[in-house]
């Protein structure tokens, strides 16, 4: 049985999807099958939006603070699909929803994606984890190549419009608290706070 949605502390977390077009050299998806003491978070295939809405119906939603679209994959890659899901959850009257992403979901569109997120998404948290686009080659191996930093960047400031809280995470084994400095000012630049998450193994 596939694991669609699990818990994570007060939250409730939808994995979706295992596409990512990233391969970063500290993704936890190279330590075990779950997290968190999930079940295997692999997907023998993409559940349906009927499959994840009922996964999320078999939840009492009033139990937790918020609902991450978060799994072994990178959230955006569905994003119709996600967006169907967020409207869900909305009509159930749910908690705050937040989006977990690397912020490549431009590139993987070729269209602006941040204006499709207003009145759906309540946070949008994008993985900046480092100070510029050639430390962000090396740790993230973006299949998008050169480029992908800027957009990452883009993504994230567009999404201050339309979106009420947005984050930029580093994680704290792979940045200095010197480049952890010039991450905050990067993030402040663009009108978001940074949150260093630490890394769970």
């Amino acid at each position: 049985m596939m694991t669609i949605t699990y818990p994570v502390k007060t939250g409730l977390y939808i994995n979706m999807t295992n596409r990512c077009p990233c391969a970063c050299t500290f993704c936890l998806r190279q330590n075990g099958d779950g997290v968190y003491g999930s079940d295997s978070l692999w997907l023998e295939r993409e559940p349906t939006v009927a499959e994840v809405c009922a996964s999320i119906d078999g939840w009492n939603l009033a139990d937790f603070t918020e609902v991450v679209f978060c799994g072994y994959g990178e959230p955006m890659e569905r994003l119709p699909e996600l967006l169907q899901v967020a409207a869900h959850i909305r009509e159930k009257n749910g908690p705050p929803i937040r989006i977990n992403t690397n912020g490549l979901g431009d590139l993987i569109w070729n269209e602006r994606t941040a204006p499709k997120l207003k009145g759906l998404i309540d946070t949008v948290s994008v993985s900046l984890n480092a100070t510029g686009a050639e430390e962000y080659e090396k740790l993230v191996r973006p299949k998008f190549g050169k480029g992908s930093f800027g957009a990452m960047l883009a993504f994230t400031k567009d999404c201050v419009a339309y979106v009420p809280h947005v984050v930029m995470t580093v994680v704290d084994v792979v940045t200095t608290p010197a480049e952890q400095a010039v991450c905050r000012a990067i993030c402040e630049s663009l009108g978001a706070t940074l949150r260093v998450r630490p890394y769970e193994s």
